[in-house]
Order: structure tokens, then sequence, then C-alpha cells
């Protein structure tokens, strides 16, 4: 039973062939793990690709083209006769450059994708389970390629790489692998991302990468995400985390809660940098939205200096309510 699902997933593997050029393409199936199965075909330059199922969601045709006509690098565009994919993809290439025995390039793109592989040789892998892609991406983070390697554990559907990214959170991990994980935790995974964010906020213990947290949630497609930041700008414990979760609030100006929320902190926020960054969030709202909640800060607001910085801000706009608003202050 077990060769019989093996052939199927290499069958699968190799229906997800993307077009390539310029190289002498050889197909292998996978022979023990990734890194051996790499090893074996030299010490390079070669590129070496394969296929994993792919979260759902709009991510384009992930096809790239870097301008550059150096036979060292590849270079893409989508392939003549590949489908537009409304709905998005749901299969992802992943493209390894080795040179020197060494990862010199990691690559996430499509199988619609047309590849150019500048006249080195094209291995493609079959058989290559998500469990065993998941597991040798993570090898790859802790080296020079972190950001390249968090970008495809995140693309790929299923637990493993679940499981992947709430390791690259843990706190023995350096602060910029937890800070990009978070991102594509809120970029990507759904409900899910939303749940472990919100353990992240709560447990982290550097402020700058509790930060990255919120602008994560910002990010994410569940509405839960944004349910989070709101919170977090009125409870949580660090005045810093909620000037940006207040910030990152402002940018979602049709949303009439965050609106309220932001107002809301102008005058309930133990904390008069909070306040004040809090009218600079009003301020970044369209100023349709905008201007009418400042002039009533400049108006009635306790606190002198929130008053006083809701001025400031309303002098900065061309608006006729916040002209109309100094002409009556001027009387």
């Amino acid at each position: 039973m077990r060769v019989v699902i093996a052939v199927l997933f290499a069958a699968v593997g190799y229906a997800q062939q993307p077009q390539v050029q310029n190289a002498k393409v050889e197909t292998r199936a996978l022979q023990g793990t990734l890194d051996a199965q790499l090893r074996q075909f030299g010490a390079g330059p070669y590129w070496a690709g394969y296929a994993e199922p792919m979260i759902p969601g709009r991510h384009g045709d992930m096809c790239w083209s870097n301008g550059n006509n150096n036979s060292n690098n590849s270079e893409q565009q989508h392939a003549t006769g590949a489908p537009v994919r409304l709905e998005g993809q749901t299969t992802l290439v992943m493209l390894v450059r080795i040179e020197n025995g060494q990862v010199d390039q990691l690559r996430v793109t499509s199988p619609d994708c047309l590849l150019d592989a500048g006249g080195l040789p094209f291995y493609w892998i079959t058989g290559v389970t998500p469990e065993a892609s998941v597991e040798w991406l993570k090898t790859r983070v802790a080296g020079d390629h972190a950001d390249r390697a968090i970008l495809p554990i995140a693309l790929h559907a299923g637990s493993a790489a679940d499981r992947a990214l709430e390791d690259l959170i843990a706190t023995s991990q350096p602060d910029r692998v937890r800070e990009r994980t978070a991102f594509w935790l809120g970029n990507s995974r759904g409900a899910h991302g939303v749940e472990v964010l919100k353990r992240m906020l709560a447990a982290d213990p550097s402020q700058k990468v509790r930060e990255q947290v919120i602008f994560a949630l910002s990010q994410s497609k569940d509405p839960a995400g944004i349910a989070t930041v709101m919170d977090a700008a009125k409870n949580d414990k660090s005045p810093q985390v909620r000037s940006r979760a207040l910030f990152w609030l402002a940018q979602k100006a049709a949303n009439k809660q965050a609106q309220d929320v932001i107002k809301g902190a102008t005058v309930n926020d133990p904390e008069r940098s909070v306040k004040e960054q809090a009218v600079f969030a009003l301020k970044q709202l369209p100023e349709a939205q905008g201007v009418p909640l400042l002039i009533d800060v400049a108006k009635n607001n306790p606190d002198p200096a929130v008053r006083k910085k809701a001025i400031f801000w309303l002098g900065q706009s061309k608006d006729s309510r916040a002209l109309d608003f100094f002409a009556q202050v001027l009387k």
C-alpha cells in the first residue's frame, strides 16, 4: 500500500513540473532525505526543484524576473498557455540553486511560470513529501537564507508547516526569525495563524517582536486578526505596543470599530504618549473620517496637550472643515 501511495505522490509531483528552458532537465525520484538527494547531484552549480501542495489564497502567479541576463541567474515569466488562476495557485514550486556544495539561492514559484536555468543543469525531484520539504527548509532558517526559507514553509499546505512555524516562534529562536515568522503567520495561515500570533502577543518577551506581531495581525484576512489588534490597542501592558496597534488600526479606515478604538484612546489611555499617538492615528485616516474626529478631540479632550496635538494635525490639513474650525477659534 505504501508503495502505491509513493508512486501516486511521485506522479502528482511530476504532473506539476514547470516548463524549463536553456537547461538539461533530469527527473529523479527522491531517495533518502532531501539534503542527501541534493548532495548526490554534486557540488554544482545547478538548479533543483520540486512541487508541494500550497495553502489556498490569492498569491498571484508567483512568476518573477530579476532583470539580469547573467547565466548564473534564473529568469521567469508566465508560461505560454498557462491559465490565469482567479482563485490563486494550488501548487508551489520550490527552487534551490547549489554552488560549491552549498545552497546559493532559494526561490518560490509556481508550475505556471516559465523557467530559464541559464544553461545550468536542472534536476526535478519527485516524491518530496510536505514533511520532508518543511524539515529541510527549517534547517535553512538558521543560516543565511532565513527569510527565503520561512516564506515557503508558510505557503506549504498541511500540519507539518503549522508545526514548523510554531517551532520558529519559540523564544529560543533569534528575534529576527520570530519577527519574520510572525509576518507570514499573519499573511498566510488564516485563523490558525491568528491563534498562534495571539499566543505570541501574550507571551513573547521581546517588545520589538510583539510590535511585529501587531503588524502581522493587522495583515491577516481572518476577522479575528483586527479584533485582536483592537483589543491590544486598549489593553496591552506595553505603551509602545498599544501605540503600534493604534497606528495599524488607522490603516483600516473603513472599520468603524477601529475608528472608535482610536478615538477612545485619546481619552482613556493612561499614557499621554499613547494618547498623542492616537491623535496621529486619527490624522492617518482619510480626511472624510479623520478631520471630524480631530476637531472633536481639539474641542473636547480633557487633556490640554492632547488638544494641542489635535490642533497641530488639523493645521496640516487643507480640509474646509479644519479651516472653518480655525476661523471659529480665531474669532
